[in-house]
């Protein structure tokens, strides 16, 4: 069955390495790279690890690129195993799915909240919507869990590893019992991106659903 992702999937990347953030606790490290980041792009890598309660097999693996823009500007871009578009201009949502040629649009609105897309996408007060600490050391990385505080939302739980200041790796754990897992690479810091960069063009013959 073919893999469907949806905003609450759309999740962090990293930051280049900042001044003395290796000795930084994750919490410290985390926040100064949201407030130092205003923009960013980079390539992703995303697997799921099932509950041992789940039957089937795991989605299979996929991988893209993004870029954004703070508050709720992106282009989150799945080139694999299915090519799909989700991307916000500020004020609108878009999906685009290839293999269909269809186009969902929704009002972007309050949609960031609680999910894991407001690490990325959504504002500095971070605090307002999750509850941080720290998660110790593991893999390499210094990891901060952030859980949500409002209930609009499929994850129970999201960890965040950093390492010299870089979120290089994320994990949500939903409802389900389920696990995502997104890498991150390439990531460039506040590069400089046009000023149409977000503005979403309709592809060709494609069907437009407004929710």
């Amino acid at each position: 069955m073919k893999l469907k992702f949806t905003l609450a999937t759309l999740l962090a990347a990293g930051s280049l390495a900042l001044t003395g953030a290796a000795h930084a606790s994750a919490l410290e490290q985390f926040k100064s790279f949201v407030s130092g980041t205003k923009a960013a792009r980079g390539d992703f890598t995303q697997t799921q690890v099932r509950s041992k309660a789940s039957t089937g097999k795991a989605p299979p693996p996929a991988s893209g690129t993004f870029v954004f823009a703070r508050p709720g500007k992106f282009i989150w871009t799945y080139r694999t195993p299915y090519e799909q578009v989700l991307q916000a201009d500020g004020e609108t949502l878009y999906i685009y799915d290839k293999d269909l040629n269809q186009v969902t649009t929704r009002k972007l609105g309050n949609a960031l909240g609680s999910s894991p897309a407001a690490i990325l996408f959504g504002s500095n007060d971070l605090e307002k919507n999750f509850t941080l600490a720290e998660a110790g050391t593991r893999d390499g990385l210094e990891w901060l869990s952030a859980t949500p505080k409002g209930k609009d939302t499929t994850f129970e739980q999201i960890g965040i590893g950093l390492k010299d200041g870089v979120p290089q790796a994320m994990e949500l754990k939903d409802s389900f019992g389920q696990t995502s897992v997104l890498k991150f690479t390439n990531f460039q810091r506040n590069p400089p991106l046009g000023a149409q960069q977000f503005k979403f063009e309709v592809p060709k013959g494609a069907d437009v659903v407004n929710q």
